[in-house]
Protein backbone atom coordinates (compact mmCIF):
# COMPACT_ATOMS: atom_id res chain seq x y z
CA UNK A 1 0.00 0.00 0.00
CA UNK A 2 1.37 3.54 -1.00
CA UNK A 3 1.11 6.14 1.61
CA UNK A 4 1.21 9.98 0.67
CA UNK A 5 2.58 11.67 3.74
CA UNK A 6 1.41 15.33 3.72
CA UNK A 7 2.56 18.03 6.75
CA UNK A 8 4.28 21.33 6.72
CA UNK A 9 6.61 19.84 9.14
CA UNK A 10 9.68 18.10 8.27
CA UNK A 11 10.36 16.60 11.66
CA UNK A 12 6.82 14.99 10.77
CA UNK A 13 7.02 14.02 7.69
CA UNK A 14 10.60 12.69 8.82
CA UNK A 15 8.88 10.52 12.04
CA UNK A 16 5.67 9.43 9.82
CA UNK A 17 7.47 7.94 7.70
CA UNK A 18 9.92 5.61 9.66
CA UNK A 19 7.14 4.61 11.32
CA UNK A 20 5.31 3.59 8.07
CA UNK A 21 8.57 1.81 6.99
CA UNK A 22 7.74 -0.31 10.40
CA UNK A 23 4.76 -1.67 9.49
CA UNK A 24 4.84 -4.68 6.64
CA UNK A 25 2.78 -4.05 3.78
CA UNK A 26 3.07 0.23 3.83
CA UNK A 27 5.80 2.09 1.87
CA UNK A 28 5.57 6.23 2.06
CA UNK A 29 5.77 7.67 -0.87
CA UNK A 30 9.17 9.31 -1.73
CA UNK A 31 7.83 12.48 -2.45
CA UNK A 32 6.04 14.11 0.07
CA UNK A 33 3.28 17.19 0.49
CA UNK A 34 3.99 20.50 2.63
CA UNK A 35 0.32 21.38 1.93
CA UNK A 36 -3.01 21.15 0.48
CA UNK A 37 -2.26 21.78 -3.10
CA UNK A 38 1.00 19.69 -3.24
CA UNK A 39 -1.03 16.92 -1.61
CA UNK A 40 -3.80 17.01 -4.86
CA UNK A 41 -1.11 17.20 -7.24
CA UNK A 42 0.61 13.76 -6.11
CA UNK A 43 -2.39 11.50 -5.58
CA UNK A 44 -3.37 12.57 -9.02
CA UNK A 45 0.02 11.60 -10.31
CA UNK A 46 0.93 8.66 -8.40
CA UNK A 47 -2.35 7.59 -7.01
CA UNK A 48 -1.35 6.38 -3.65
CA UNK A 49 -3.54 3.96 -1.26
CA UNK A 50 -3.76 5.99 1.43
CA UNK A 51 -3.31 9.88 2.52
CA UNK A 52 -1.79 11.02 6.12
CA UNK A 53 -2.71 14.78 6.06
CA UNK A 54 -2.43 17.16 8.59
CA UNK A 55 -4.92 19.97 8.90
CA UNK A 56 -3.04 23.05 9.42
CA UNK A 57 -0.69 23.88 6.85
CA UNK A 58 -0.63 27.37 4.39
CA UNK A 59 -2.19 27.79 1.54
CA UNK A 60 -4.94 25.20 1.00
CA UNK A 61 -5.13 23.09 4.16
CA UNK A 62 -6.36 19.24 5.21
CA UNK A 63 -9.68 19.80 5.37
CA UNK A 64 -10.09 21.48 1.96
CA UNK A 65 -7.63 18.61 0.23
CA UNK A 66 -9.95 16.14 1.64
CA UNK A 67 -12.63 17.58 0.36
CA UNK A 68 -11.70 17.65 -3.32
CA UNK A 69 -10.67 14.10 -2.46
CA UNK A 70 -14.06 12.97 -2.40
CA UNK A 71 -14.79 14.16 -5.43
CA UNK A 72 -12.14 11.85 -7.34
CA UNK A 73 -13.06 8.71 -9.06
CA UNK A 74 -10.45 6.16 -7.81
CA UNK A 75 -9.94 8.78 -4.11
CA UNK A 76 -7.38 7.36 -1.41
CA UNK A 77 -8.56 6.62 2.12
CA UNK A 78 -7.77 9.63 4.15
CA UNK A 79 -6.20 9.62 7.55
CA UNK A 80 -5.52 12.80 9.53
CA UNK A 81 -2.98 13.24 11.93
CA UNK A 82 -2.99 16.01 13.74
CA UNK A 83 -2.16 18.16 17.08
CA UNK A 84 -5.60 19.26 17.06
CA UNK A 85 -8.63 17.76 18.42
CA UNK A 86 -11.27 19.69 17.56
CA UNK A 87 -11.74 18.87 14.10
CA UNK A 88 -12.79 15.48 14.22
CA UNK A 89 -16.78 16.19 13.42
CA UNK A 90 -15.66 18.31 10.31
CA UNK A 91 -13.35 15.08 9.12
CA UNK A 92 -16.16 13.07 9.11
CA UNK A 93 -17.35 15.61 6.72
CA UNK A 94 -14.77 15.23 4.24
CA UNK A 95 -14.61 11.06 4.44
CA UNK A 96 -11.79 10.00 6.79
CA UNK A 97 -10.84 7.13 8.14
CA UNK A 98 -8.81 7.99 10.47
CA UNK A 99 -8.06 10.58 13.19
CA UNK A 100 -4.66 10.36 14.74
CA UNK A 101 -3.61 13.24 17.51
CA UNK A 102 0.23 13.95 17.30
CA UNK A 103 2.67 12.45 18.58
CA UNK A 104 1.25 9.89 16.79
CA UNK A 105 1.71 6.32 18.23
CA UNK A 106 3.36 3.00 15.72
CA UNK A 107 0.21 1.02 17.27
CA UNK A 108 -2.51 3.52 16.52
CA UNK A 109 -1.34 4.31 12.83
CA UNK A 110 -0.94 0.80 12.48
CA UNK A 111 -4.39 0.04 13.76
CA UNK A 112 -5.93 3.24 11.38
CA UNK A 113 -3.95 2.07 8.24
CA UNK A 114 -5.29 -1.44 8.12
CA UNK A 115 -8.72 0.19 9.03
CA UNK A 116 -8.00 2.32 5.87
CA UNK A 117 -7.02 -0.93 3.87
CA UNK A 118 -10.55 -2.78 4.64
CA UNK A 119 -12.46 -0.05 3.30
CA UNK A 120 -13.67 -0.39 -0.38
CA UNK A 121 -13.72 2.32 -2.79
CA UNK A 122 -17.21 2.85 -2.32
CA UNK A 123 -17.55 2.56 0.78
CA UNK A 124 -14.75 5.73 1.19
CA UNK A 125 -16.93 7.60 -0.90
CA UNK A 126 -20.03 7.15 0.93
CA UNK A 127 -18.27 7.19 4.84
CA UNK A 128 -19.83 11.05 5.28
CA UNK A 129 -22.89 10.10 5.77
CA UNK A 130 -25.66 7.15 5.79
CA UNK A 131 -27.81 6.91 3.34
CA UNK A 132 -31.35 5.57 4.80
CA UNK A 133 -30.02 5.21 8.09
CA UNK A 134 -31.57 6.92 11.10
CA UNK A 135 -34.44 9.28 10.69
CA UNK A 136 -32.50 12.68 10.06
CA UNK A 137 -30.58 12.77 5.88
CA UNK A 138 -27.74 14.11 8.07
CA UNK A 139 -27.41 10.95 10.30
CA UNK A 140 -23.04 9.90 10.99
CA UNK A 141 -21.79 6.98 9.88
CA UNK A 142 -19.22 6.69 11.99
CA UNK A 143 -19.58 8.16 16.06
CA UNK A 144 -16.21 9.94 17.28
CA UNK A 145 -15.23 9.50 20.84
CA UNK A 146 -11.87 10.46 22.84
CA UNK A 147 -9.99 7.45 23.64
CA UNK A 148 -6.35 6.91 24.90
CA UNK A 149 -5.54 6.71 20.90
CA UNK A 150 -6.67 10.42 20.70
CA UNK A 151 -10.03 10.49 18.36
CA UNK A 152 -11.46 6.91 17.37
CA UNK A 153 -14.13 6.62 15.10
CA UNK A 154 -16.44 3.70 15.19
CA UNK A 155 -18.68 2.69 12.35
CA UNK A 156 -22.18 2.45 12.65
CA UNK A 157 -22.46 -0.93 11.56
CA UNK A 158 -20.13 -2.05 14.27
CA UNK A 159 -22.05 -0.81 17.47
CA UNK A 160 -23.63 -3.59 19.39
CA UNK A 161 -25.09 -1.28 21.63
CA UNK A 162 -25.55 2.21 23.52
CA UNK A 163 -26.22 2.14 27.72
CA UNK A 164 -26.61 5.19 29.36
CA UNK A 165 -25.29 5.41 33.22
CA UNK A 166 -25.32 8.97 34.91
CA UNK A 167 -24.17 11.77 32.17
CA UNK A 168 -21.98 9.52 29.95
CA UNK A 169 -22.96 6.56 27.72
CA UNK A 170 -21.20 3.58 26.87
CA UNK A 171 -21.08 2.40 23.50
CA UNK A 172 -20.21 -1.21 22.68
CA UNK A 173 -18.87 -2.29 19.32
CA UNK A 174 -17.55 -5.53 17.68
CA UNK A 175 -13.97 -4.75 19.00
CA UNK A 176 -14.56 -3.00 22.57
CA UNK A 177 -16.50 -0.35 24.06
CA UNK A 178 -15.71 3.61 24.73
CA UNK A 179 -17.55 6.36 26.54
CA UNK A 180 -19.56 8.80 24.67
CA UNK A 181 -20.53 12.43 26.01
CA UNK A 182 -23.78 12.15 23.81
CA UNK A 183 -27.43 12.04 25.51
CA UNK A 184 -29.30 8.76 25.01
CA UNK A 185 -32.05 10.64 23.18
CA UNK A 186 -30.21 12.57 20.72
CA UNK A 187 -28.50 9.03 19.82
CA UNK A 188 -31.87 7.55 19.73
CA UNK A 189 -33.48 10.64 17.21
CA UNK A 190 -30.75 10.36 14.94
CA UNK A 191 -30.14 6.11 14.33
CA UNK A 192 -33.94 5.76 15.24
CA UNK A 193 -34.51 3.64 12.06
CA UNK A 194 -30.98 1.34 12.81
CA UNK A 195 -31.55 1.14 16.74
CA UNK A 196 -34.10 0.07 19.13
CA UNK A 197 -34.96 1.21 22.39
CA UNK A 198 -35.30 -2.30 24.82
CA UNK A 199 -35.11 -0.14 28.62
CA UNK A 200 -34.84 3.85 29.13
CA UNK A 201 -31.23 3.69 29.21
CA UNK A 202 -30.65 1.16 26.44
CA UNK A 203 -30.44 1.13 22.62
CA UNK A 204 -29.23 -2.54 20.60
CA UNK A 205 -28.83 -2.38 16.71
CA UNK A 206 -31.78 -4.02 15.23
CA UNK A 207 -29.40 -6.32 12.87
CA UNK A 208 -27.56 -7.70 15.79
CA UNK A 209 -30.45 -9.19 17.76
CA UNK A 210 -30.67 -13.05 18.21
CA UNK A 211 -33.34 -14.38 20.81
CA UNK A 212 -35.27 -12.68 23.39
CA UNK A 213 -35.56 -15.42 26.54
CA UNK A 214 -37.27 -15.13 29.72
CA UNK A 215 -35.23 -15.95 32.62
CA UNK A 216 -36.21 -18.14 35.24
CA UNK A 217 -37.24 -15.45 37.53
CA UNK A 218 -39.46 -13.70 34.92
CA UNK A 219 -36.80 -11.29 33.70
CA UNK A 220 -36.35 -10.60 29.74
CA UNK A 221 -33.21 -11.39 28.14
CA UNK A 222 -32.20 -10.24 25.12
CA UNK A 223 -29.08 -11.98 23.13
CA UNK A 224 -27.34 -10.19 20.17
CA UNK A 225 -25.25 -11.50 17.51
CA UNK A 226 -21.63 -10.96 18.52
CA UNK A 227 -22.01 -11.22 22.41
CA UNK A 228 -21.22 -15.02 23.58
CA UNK A 229 -22.04 -14.97 27.05
CA UNK A 230 -23.18 -11.08 27.70
CA UNK A 231 -27.11 -10.85 27.35
CA UNK A 232 -29.27 -7.03 28.05
CA UNK A 233 -32.71 -6.63 30.23
CA UNK A 234 -35.46 -5.80 28.36
CA UNK A 235 -37.83 -3.73 30.39
CA UNK A 236 -41.50 -4.97 30.34
CA UNK A 237 -42.74 -2.11 28.76
CA UNK A 238 -40.39 -2.57 25.87
CA UNK A 239 -41.06 -6.04 25.15
CA UNK A 240 -44.06 -6.16 23.13
CA UNK A 241 -43.22 -3.32 20.40
CA UNK A 242 -39.27 -5.54 20.65
CA UNK A 243 -41.58 -8.36 19.99
CA UNK A 244 -43.33 -6.99 17.27
CA UNK A 245 -39.97 -5.97 15.79
CA UNK A 246 -38.75 -9.23 15.67
CA UNK A 247 -41.38 -10.40 13.82
CA UNK A 248 -40.84 -8.44 10.73
CA UNK A 249 -36.67 -8.80 10.90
Amino acid sequence: MKVLIADDEPLARERLARLITALPGYEPMLESATNGHEALQLVAEQQPDIVLLDIRMPGMDGLQAAAKLCDMPDAPAVIFCTAHGEYALDAFAVSAVGYLLKPVRSEDLADALANAQRLNRVQLCSLGRVNGVGNSAQARSHISARTRKGVELIPIDEVLYFIADHKYVTLRHTDGEVLLDEPLKALEDEFGDYFVRIHRNALVARHRIERLQRSSVGHFQLHLKGLSEETLTVSRRHVPGLRKLMGQL
